[in-house]
């Protein structure tokens, strides 16, 4: 057996059954352990050894996310956990990386680590600022090209896949695609009101999907904004996923109205008592047939944001992603394939979720393909598209890097209303938030940014 394929079996071994001690053992023990995993297994990664650099200092300063490892190891039920090891820890990041270098060496291009899926557009919500009640079901993306696209994500070491609408739970034939694909790991964006106890007890036997379920704050926000009692039915769904030990989290989107109480102590206890492992946070944008800049947190409003989730993480045992300001700890703008890119229900290929211009579709190429193109190359080649990576975004920090690509590709709008991005009243009012968020970011930058990553062109 090959030295690498010896490593990859006793990394496995390691990973999958060291965790059902890591309860019983001492911080002082489990730092021993990650010594051990950095020397003798993983000395050829550098991004692997880096996050177990990360993970051993966690525990040697006694960090929450540690009690968030003994949260996790104690409350997700069997299958659900060893998922989540096997799936997201072995497949997507130990043999995931491994893959993506070979893939890298044939190619000649690095395949992004993961990819964001769009099936369907469907929705039971009628949410302000959102236009998915047009769609259909005969807009969805069939289930043979899911499964193809899928395929051809695994080869290129790509096992983690993030699904989003829409309403994913409203496309019941998903769940045959995450029983096909078992060791992939589903992230999957949800309203959370069709999470009856039934559909808990489906996704806890899976094991490979973890719903992270949308609210704007406490129930008055939320039910503003998507509707009288959804507050409630998301709680309930938490309710339902808890029980059932299922590893789950919430997606909240900020914007200008809500900023208060999603900054708040008590938001995030909420959360946390409702048994979150996992917040998502998101900047509102002004997409769609009628976008609305007003709706858009101020820079002020995400800079408080970006200040409270860096308190929150010092404090509590629960993971805080923010798309937009985490800019730093992944070398700014991760789209267009350089980190991860989007599949849209039509099968457009674009570089994010959130911008809406393409120039390839999936039907008609493969995703190597797709990545390939000029328009895809020519983002990649401009990121990380700022020296201050807490502006990372092509669309409302440096959205001029948007334009430029758009016009010199000639990529195409994928949704109505994006060309408003281009020019005219959005353009300006984005122009305008850019040189706000600059200025308020910037100081902040220059104290931190020699810890930032710096990711491999």
């Amino acid at each position: 057996m090959e030295m690498k394929h010896l490593k990859s079996k006793i990394f496995e071994f390691i990973i999958i059954f060291i965790p059902s001690f890591l309860t019983r053992l001492s911080n002082k023990n489990i730092i021993k352990l990650t010594y051990i995993a950095e020397r003798v297994l993983v000395r050829e990664d550098p991004i692997v050894q880096k996050a177990i650099k990360e993970i051993r200092n966690y525990f040697t300063t006694e960090h929450p996310s540690i009690e968030l490892v003994r949260r996790i190891l104690k409350e997700l039920n069997p299958t659900c956990k060893r998922k989540l090891i096997k799936n997201f820890f072995v497949n997507a990041i130990f043999r995931g990386v491994t893959k993506n270098k070979e893939y890298s060496e044939k190619y000649g291009f690095s395949p992004p680590w993961f990819l964001v899926l769009s099936p369907t557009m469907r929705c039971n919500l009628n949410c302000v600022g959102c236009s998915t009640r047009r769609y259909t079901k005969q807009d969805d993306l069939s289930i043979e090209l899911i499964d193809r696209i899928l395929r051809e994500a695994k080869e290129m070491g790509i096992y983690f896949i993030v699904t989003q609408g829409g309403e994913m739970f409203v496309y019941e034939e998903m769940f045959k695609v995450y029983k096909k694909h078992s060791d992939v790991y589903f992230q999957v964006y949800t309203n959370g009101t069709l999470i009856d106890k039934k559909i808990a007890g489906i996704l806890a036997k899976l094991g490979n999907v973890a719903p992270m379920i949308s609210i704007e704050g406490f129930e008055e926000t939320t039910d503003r904004r998507r509707g009288k009692g959804v507050f409630q039915k998301a709680m309930q769904a938490m309710d339902n996923l808890r029980e059932t030990g299922c590893f789950f989290g919430a997606s909240v989107t900020q914007t200008r109205f809500n900023s208060e109480e999603i900054t708040s102590d008590e938001f995030f206890k909420m959360l946390l008592d409702k048994g979150c492992f996992v917040i998502w946070f998101f900047q509102f944008l002004p997409i769609g047939k009628d976008p609305d800049i007003e709706l858009m947190a101020t820079p002020q409003q995400r800079h408080k944001l970006y200040l409270k989730i860096c308190e929150i993480r010092q404090k509590l045992p629960i993971f805080i992603g923010d798309f937009w300001n985490d800019g730093p700890f992944v070398g700014g703008c991760i789209a267009a394939g350089r980190r991860y890119v989007h599949i849209n229900n039509k099968g457009d290929v674009e570089p994010c979720a959130f911008v809406h211009f393409a120039v390839d579709n999936i039907k008609e190429k493969s995703l190597r393909e797709a990545l390939s193109s000029p328009f895809m190359r020519l983002l990649r080649q401009f990121q990380p598209f700022t020296d201050n990576l807490l502006t990372p975004c092509m669309i409302i920090d440096q959205p001029e890097i948007l334009r430029r690509v758009v016009q010199n590709t000639g990529a195409r709008p994928t949704h109505e209303g994006a060309d408003l991005f281009l020019n005219g009243k959005i353009a300006d009012g984005l122009n305008e938030y850019a040189k706000g968020i600059q200025e308020i970011t910037r100081p902040i930058w220059e104290k931190i940014k020699d810890k930032a990553v710096k990711w491999p062109t």
